[in-house]
């Protein structure tokens, strides 16, 4: 399995994201060298589908699959596209607060301890629909883990698009997040121009 291992505040550095957008706390204090050069049209729409790859952990073969699948889809691809990558389960985890960053959240979800409607769900890229229950087994529910979690996470704001219940570690989607409702410094036009070429 392909695994990122950039060091994730050097990362952040050069495609100029703030780390708390990933979850993480520190600040890096070295300052980016960077000459005054002239960045192309490509370079600017490439660095924005780098940045919605590494906000959500996508890897380049997925990521042009959810483009497909949200060029078909009716209505605005870019809209569709930051739809599909926010409705991942892994992502509605970290949204929930029960993970500090969606890293995490992937590795909860990877070990089972997620249920979406009663059943295990270990799959990551797993699409959550409107009306889904998603919570964390029974079993899990009493580990340290969840209550350091939350200690961490409780001044995060939980989107409106999800209704979540903290003490129980469950949650329900109410509805799939439009795009004003999704707080991720990307500018999904520029991802459309690039993979329309």
């Amino acid at each position: 399995m392909a695994v990122n291992r950039v060091p994730v505040l050097k990362k952040c550095r050069s495609l100029g994201l703030e780390p708390m957008v990933l979850g993480i706390d520190k600040k890096s204090k070295r300052q980016l060298k960077r000459a005054n050069r002239k960045v192309s049209e490509y370079g600017l729409q490439l660095r924005e589908k780098q940045k919605a790859k590494f906000i959500y952990g996508v890897l380049e073969k997925p990521f042009r699959n959810y483009f497909k699948k949200a060029d078909q889809k009716a209505g605005m691809t870019g809209e569709n596209l930051m739809t599909m990558l926010e409705s991942r389960l892994d992502n509605v985890v970290f949204r929930m607060g029960l993970a500090r960053t969606r890293k995490e959240a992937r590795q909860i979800v990877d070990h089972k301890h997620v249920l979406v409607n009663g059943k295990i769900v270990n799959i990551p890229s797993y699409l959550v629909s409107a009306g889904d229950v998603i919570e964390i087994k029974e079993k899990a529910k009493s580990s340290q883990r969840y209550k350091d979690i939350l200690s961490v996470t409780a001044g995060r704001l939980v989107p409106e698009w999800i209704e979540a219940d903290q003490e129980n570690l469950k949650a329900t989607v109410k509805a799939l997040p439009t795009r004003d409702q999704i707080d991720v410094p990307v500018d999904e036009m520029l991802i459309v121009e690039l993979y329309s070429k």
